[in-house]
């Protein structure tokens, strides 16, 4: 339970929405009521762009894409919501300070540890007037609060930014399967019926063409739309119209009528027994090359690399050697910042010669080295106010922990709790990895904790 101070309370129900609850429930029924699951979809769904006018015009509308998350009810923990921001002038995108938003069904809480990895982001700002009236969030949370379980929110008001801020932010929060990301917006606003037809299916061609808009004369929430684009072609991501009118079409008059469109993004999954291989060969062909033509020549065969997307996305990796099952080399990335592709390769050579523990290996140790590689999710801030609160955070063989304290730096994947079970262990050496006494400790000293996916050559 928060105090009420701490909660964002119900701005536009009553207008946007009913504001007695068992009124708002029958409407939801109403907007979800006969909308069918893609029955094929083609990966995993992963976005939502869906519009924000009241329910009686656009609810139905929206009721298409909610409709599309009943498969994932109790899987979906974390909703990542982008609008435009209507009544506040704004540069960059704003987080809000409170704990939670109120709508008549409940509160919705704020994922605080996912805004605090944003602060680093100079285009991201805490602005709660920027969400106090802001209608184009609230009126999704009674659509999300029905078709999900229990989840908490990370809301985004989008003001003056770039596609690439956007994007940028996208891809901090992007998460795994129990991540969905929302954007919410209207298409054209008060054209006569006809020509905001014309204006609307242009639009949406671009949309499914992951081609971003021009103008937010399209869209009013082209900005967070367009970032979202940037993202699914970097990402790979198909795109499926499910549902387009206008408010002529639903309760409004056709002299003057504003669009409306839903759509889903699905993420290709790539299977863990196709990953794997293509990982590890990507690795190996790597430091083949590396190492020259007597390397390559003595190489086992390589399964052939297909042409993944998540090959193709920023990601992040770490490449661990070994060699006749001791220890030989472990570099990698903490931070996406280049295609997975190019940082798997680029931290396999590293791994043969830039490991400061171990003398470069060569290419006759090439055919007896096995790899393993680890691909990180992004990392996530831990909260704690001491070192005991430290440590009770802390999810043994699950969670990869970053150290960081001032220009000290160090980390431990999850592999790591084999050989260290106990958290105070691991942490005490993982300071001592810093160059820190086992035994050091500061209010300075912060933690973030990250999970990976690792395949290892047999």
């Amino acid at each position: 339970m928060y105090a009420r101070t701490d909660l964002r309370p119900a701005a536009v129900a009553g207008s946007f929405y009913p504001a007695d609850t068992d009124q708002l429930r029958r409407e939801m029924a109403r907007c979800l009521s006969s909308h069918p699951v893609v029955s094929t979809p083609p990966g995993a769904l992963k976005a939502l762009i869906v519009p924000h006018a009241g329910t009686v015009y656009s609810g139905a509308t929206a009721g298409h894409a909610y409709a599309q998350l009943a498969p994932l009810r109790g899987k979906i923990s974390r909703v990542v919501l982008l609008g435009p921001c209507h009544r506040v002038a704004l540069r960059g995108l704003a987080v809000p300070s409170v704990a939670g938003f109120a709508t008549p069904l409940g509160t919705v809480a704020l994922d605080r540890q996912a805004i605090a990895a944003l602060a680093a982001l100079p285009q991201v700002v805490q602005s709660d007037a920027a969400h106090a009236q802001e209608h184009a969030l609230e009126v999704q949370l009674p659509f999300l609060q029905t078709v999900l379980d229990e989840f908490s929110l990370v809301p985004l008001a989008v003001g003056d930014a770039s596609d690439a801020e956007v994007a940028q932010v996208l891809e901090t929060l992007w998460g795994g399967d129990d991540t969905l990301i929302v954007i919410s917006s209207d298409l054209s606003h008060f054209h006569p019926y006809r020509a905001a037809q014309h204006i609307d299916d242009a639009s949406v061609a671009q949309i499914l063409a992951l081609a971003p808009l021009a103008s937010h004369e399209q869209a009013c929430g082209a900005t967070p739309i367009n970032g979202l684009l940037e993202v699914a072609r970097r990402r790979g991501l198909h795109i499926v119209k499910l549902a387009q009118c206008n408010s002529g079409d639903t309760a409004g008059e056709r002299s003057r009528v504003v669009g409306y469109a839903a759509f889903a993004l699905y993420q290709p999954q790539a299977k863990a027994d196709e990953l794997g291989p293509t990982v590890l060969g990507l690795a190996r062909a790597a430091i083949a090359g590396h190492l020259g033509a007597a390397a390559e020549t003595s190489s086992p065969a390589l399964p052939e690399l297909s042409g993944l997307p998540i090959l193709a996305a920023p990601g992040a990796s770490f490449v661990t050697l070994t060699l006749h099952g001791h220890l030989r080399g472990c570099i990698g990335s903490l931070e996406a910042r280049r295609p997975l592709r190019e940082d798997i390769a680029a931290n396999a050579i590293a791994a043969t010669c830039r490991d400061w523990r171990f003398a470069p290996l060569g290419a006759k140790m090439f055919s007896h080295m096995r790899i393993e590689v680890s691909l990180l999710s992004a990392h996530l801030p831990l909260a704690f106010e001491d070192e005991a609160g430290a440590l009770a955070q802390l999810r043994p063989h699950v969670d990869g922990v970053i150290f960081d304290c001032g220009w000290r730096r160090s980390t431990f994947l999850p592999q790591v709790w084999s050989e260290l079970p106990d958290p105070r262990d691991f942490l005490a050496e993982l300071k001592q990895k810093a160059g820190l006494p086992r035994d050091w400790w500061s209010p300075e000293a912060r933690l973030y904790r990250y999970e990976v996916q690792k395949w290892k050559e047999s």
